[in-house]
C-alpha cells in the first residue's frame, strides 16, 4: 500500500461517508497485501497521520470532512460488529435530563457483546453486557435518524441501570417516563 493508494482510497470511502475502519477493511481495500507488509505499512501510515489508530485493529481517517457528532457512536459500533449495542445507562439518562450528572467524556453502552472499556482518542467507550433478547431490546429503544446506535427509551435506561446494580439514586423522579421521550425524526 502506497501512500497514494491509500489516500485516494480514504478520499472514496470518506465520499460514501465512511471515516472509521476496522483492519479487515482496510485489508480488503488491499488485497495484495501480505500480512507483514500491511502491519508495517499501518504503522507507517499512522505515524504519518493518514490513519489514527482509536482502537486495536481501528482506525479513522483523520481528515475525513464526513465526519460528525456522533464520531464515539461509529466507533462504538465498530468495536462492536455483529452486536445490538445501544446507549443507555448514564449517557442516555443524561441527555434525557433524568440525572444531573453529565458524563464527561465516557459513552455508556449496553451491548450483546462482551463488557469492556476502550480508551479512545474521542472519548471513553464503556461498553456492558446484556441478556435481553433481540426483540425485547428492539423494543425498548429507538432508532433516531442520523445516529449509528440506537438509544434507549427513558424507562429502559432506568430499568439498565437498575439491573446492572448502578446508583440509582441520581435519578431525578418528578418527570414522567413517556416511552417517546426522546424520539427524533
Amino acid at each position: 500500500m502506497t501512500r497514494i493508494e491509500l489516500i485516494r482510497k480514504l478520499a472514496e470511502l470518506d465520499h460514501r461517508g465512511i471515516h472509521v475502519l476496522a483492519r479487515r477493511d482496510i485489508e480488503k481495500l488491499f488485497p495484495d497485501e501480505a500480512d507483514k507488509a500491511m502491519e508495517k505499512s499501518l504503522q507507517r501510515m499512522v505515524a504519518d497521520g493518514l490513519l489514527q489508530r482509536v482502537a486495536k485493529g481501528l482506525y479513522v481517517n483523520p481528515s475525513a470532512t464526513s465526519k460528525n457528532r456522533w464520531l464515539a457512536e461509529e466507533i462504538a459500533k465498530a468495536l462492536r460488529p455483529g452486536c445490538i449495542s445501544y446507549v443507555s445507562l448514564e449517557s442516555i439518562l443524561s441527555e434525557y435530563g433524568a440525572i444531573s450528572q453529565i458524563p464527561i467524556n465516557t459513552m455508556t453502552v449496553m451491548t450483546t457483546g462482551r463488557s469492556g472499556v476502550h480508551k479512545t482518542p474521542y472519548g471513553t467507550i464503556e461498553f456492558t453486557h446484556t441478556k435481553r433478547a433481540r426483540a425485547e431490546i428492539l423494543m425498548r429503544t429507538l432508532a433516531p435518524k442520523g445516529r449509528p446506535l440506537r438509544i434507549a427509551t427513558r424507562s429502559a435506561a432506568v430499568r439498565d441501570l437498575m439491573r446492572v446494580g448502578r446508583n440509582v439514586n441520581m435519578i431525578i423522579h418528578d418527570e414522567p417516563e413517556d416511552e417517546s421521550e426522546g424520539q427524533a425524526a
